[in-house]
């Protein structure tokens, strides 16, 4: 379950800098104004990442609980 929250927070962050730095080039900006808006897109992507692959988890586990049950 670990490995899989590391790859998911690897995922989210590379999105995220990956867009944030796309974001920061088109709009003309220079290339440190750019790569602060990286940063800070990274830490954002994987933020949300952990928080989604947490919900996901969650979910898939109750799943799993409720079939146990029947």
């Amino acid at each position: 379950m670990t490995t899989l929250m590391k790859k998911l927070l690897l995922v989210g962050g590379l999105l995220g800098f990956a867009i944030g730095m796309g974001f920061g080039l088109i709009q003309g900006e220079s290339l440190p104004r750019a790569l602060l808006k990286a940063c800070v897109a990274l830490y954002v992507g994987a933020w949300l990442m952990r928080w989604w692959g947490r919900a996901w988890m969650k979910a898939l586990q109750e799943s799993q609980r409720e079939r146990s049950r029947e």
